[in-house]
């Protein structure tokens, strides 16, 4: 017991006796007490001794010494106080200033296409159409504000009644509606509710009984249903009637038509909810890529196919597949027949036809069938026999050391452009594609054949998987891409592989992959043998395409690859130029980047915000999410008199 611990003893003890227990605790209380007593009264004496300080008007003054000699002054006594600031910051200079909103542009430029411009086009010779080319602003010519949508504009009605009516108040152009009246490509009319609109019949100057009669009687010369025919081209498209009617056999179709005295023809297209790009065959290469398109198609298009050494219809060789089709209707096809109507010689179109026939043999292309007033040509599979016909006939050479699918400010060149050697002559050019729809998902051949470094059927499988979790993941943060048929116009400003769109191939949406031409490696050939439509693009310069083409934008480190490239700002007023009005965008970049981007894109007016990757919050990628408003042109009254 000696080491017990005094306090167990005492603890001990007083729990055993109940009585000494309670003193102690009472003991213990009043002793409490008494302390907080004694030092409270010692914190009064303390503070009855030391000098005190008041606030005078001036400021802080020690007054200890006058409240102990001026017995007059009592506790009562009131003292002004000055609460006025007597220091100031200046204030901050005008660009530390909230970021202002990017003014809108006259309502003249409402259709604007800053490089198709018909003022500045005027510039360039007439000769070879090279003033109908692309001509874009210099830097000091770029016009930096959001182009209005016409007074009145609406959204589309929805695919597929977008392929047959159009509202008149979103391409206020009624030209067509008369040039062109008696070939039904387009007419004016009134709906149920007196609203001004347009009818797309589904006419055309040589489908007098309308596109689907016209694609009927092509697909009885050649097959379109077993998914062999998938991609197209349509040069010098009217109102993009044929392209319209192929999407219901599951053809994809670019058209595309200059901006010409046919005022609105490629804005009419995409108004219908079909692809099209303003373009020309001039002096330069259409901006695709070689072996593209399993069909070409002109229907009195106007191309002078058989001038300059065939330099026209070389270009189309170029981005045929291997065994694709040239088809032409129109002048001088059956000229027998209608060469009254066309006002011209019977001479002179059977010269304007052997021409043609001239050059398509120069090409090593075969004549398929004439049947009234259609004909079709085939380019060949392989380049075999082409090869000993060059040697024997010295016609038309070889291209050489030359990039056959570089396509961007590229000059058109005679020459024809040799398909990849094969080993023999049932070969296909480059490797033979799956139908429809399995090409969508086949390894296109320019990877299975190693043409596309570092990508190989690994990395396109993994490409495709990723695409179809991203989408929809953007489908949770976009509820209007979600929302089947809200949607029609997309636009992918960086499209790699084309994951993006094929992940929407099941949508009712078509989606113009753009392939930069800073890009690394160029992989647009690769998306088109995927069955999927494109374009080449500097994102330093327009596009050419009409304002408020796309209803959804889509980029993939676009402002990353273009940064040190171009002014951002220009980027996102071009974004703003092609979307609709309530369009959605989604953007995903370094989040550096994304904050730059947002306040350019706060300035448009855009209802913007930065969200997480798919991922997680811990990926430095972020996504930014934008719906642009909704606002137009003020009413011409207004307009005529702020003018006035």
């Amino acid at each position: 017991m000696r080491n017990t611990n005094f306090l167990t003893l005492f603890h001990n003890f007083t729990s055993n006796r109940p009585n000494i227990r309670f003193f102690t605790n009472l003991y213990f209380i009043t002793f409490s007490i008494f302390l907080c007593s004694l030092f409270y009264f010692l914190g009064l004496w303390h503070n009855s001794t030391t000098t005190t300080t008041t606030i005078s008007a001036t400021g802080y003054t020690d007054t200890a010494n006058t409240i102990c000699s001026n017995s007059n002054i009592t506790s009562s006594s009131s003292i002004d106080i000055d609460f006025q600031a007597h220091h100031f910051i200046p204030d901050p200079p005008p660009t530390a200033a909230r970021v202002p909103h990017i003014p809108p542009c006259d309502p003249t430029f409402s259709e604007y296409t800053p490089c198709e411009d018909s003022k500045r086009s005027l510039k360039f010779p007439r000769s070879k159409l090279i003033y109908r080319e692309r001509h874009c602003p210099s830097p000091d010519e770029i016009i930096r504000c959001r182009i209005p949508a016409p007074h009145g504009y609406q959204s589309p009605p929805r695919w597929p009644a977008s392929r047959d009516w159009a509202w008149y108040a979103n391409v206020p152009h009624k030209e067509l509606t008369v040039e062109k009246k008696n070939q039904n490509w387009v007419r004016f009319e009134k709906d149920r509710f007196e609203k001004d609109r347009f009818r797309f019949p589904g006419g055309g100057t040589m489908f007098p009984r309308g596109a689907s009669a016209y694609i009927d009687d092509i697909g009885k010369l050649i097959n379109l249903r077993d998914g062999s025919v998938r991609t197209a081209i349509d040069t010098g498209c009217g109102v993009a009637s044929w392209g319209a009617y192929l999407l219901s056999r599951e053809i994809l179709t670019v058209s595309f038509a200059p901006r010409d005295t046919h005022e609105a023809q490629v804005q009419f297209a995409l108004e219908r909810g079909v692809p099209a790009l303003i373009g020309v065959i001039a002096t330069l290469r259409l901006p695709y890529p070689s072996r593209a398109f399993d069909i070409a198609h002109c229907s009195r298009c106007l191309i002078p196919w058989g001038h300059y050494d065939g330099v026209y219809l070389t270009e189309v060789d170029r981005i045929l597949r291997p065994g694709g089709y040239w088809i032409l209707s129109g002048p001088p096809i059956n000229y027998q027949r209608h060469w009254k109507g066309w006002e011209r010689s019977r001479e002179s179109l059977k010269d304007e036809q052997d021409g043609i026939e001239n050059v398509a043999k120069s090409l090593c292309w075969k004549k398929l069938v004439q049947k009234e007033d259609l004909a079709i040509w085939q380019k060949p599979t392989n380049h075999i026999h082409c090869k000993l016909q060059q040697k024997i006939f010295k016609n038309r050479p070889l291209c050489e050391a030359q990039d056959p699918d570089t396509a961007w400010y590229t000059k058109l060149d005679t020459c024809l452009t040799p398909l990849p050697e094969v080993n023999d002559i049932k070969e296909v050019g480059g490797g033979r594609l799956a139908n429809w729809p399995e090409r969508l998902t086949s390894i296109p051949p320019r990877i299975s054949s190693g043409s596309l470094k570092e990508i190989t059927a690994e990395t396109f499988n993994e490409d495709t998987q990723l695409w179809k979790k991203r989408v929809a993941y953007y489908k949770t943060l976009d509820p209007q891409l979600a929302e089947r048929g809200r949607y029609r116009n997309l636009l992918d400003m960086n499209s790699y592989l084309g994951g993006f769109a094929a992940a929407l191939v099941d949508d009712p949406v078509w989606v113009m992959n753009v392939v930069p031409v800073e890009a690394e490696i160029n992989t647009l050939g690769a998306i088109y043998e995927r069955g999927l439509i494109g374009t080449y693009q500097n994102w330093c310069e327009a596009m050419s395409t009409y304002p408020r083409t796309y209803d959804f934008i889509h980029g993939d480190s676009v402002f990353s690859l273009y940064q040190n490239r171009c002014n951002m700002e220009d980027i996102v007023l071009e974004i703003d130029r092609i979307l609709r009005p309530q369009g959605s965008v989604i953007l995903r970049d370094d989040v550096d980047v994304l904050v730059k981007v947002k306040s350019i894109a706060d300035a448009m007016q855009w209802d913007t915000r930065i969200t997480d990757h798919e991922e997680g919050p811990y990926q430095r990628q972020k996504i930014l999410v934008a719906v642009k408003e909704y606002w137009t042109a003020p009413p011409p009254n207004q307009i005529d008199q702020s003018k006035s």
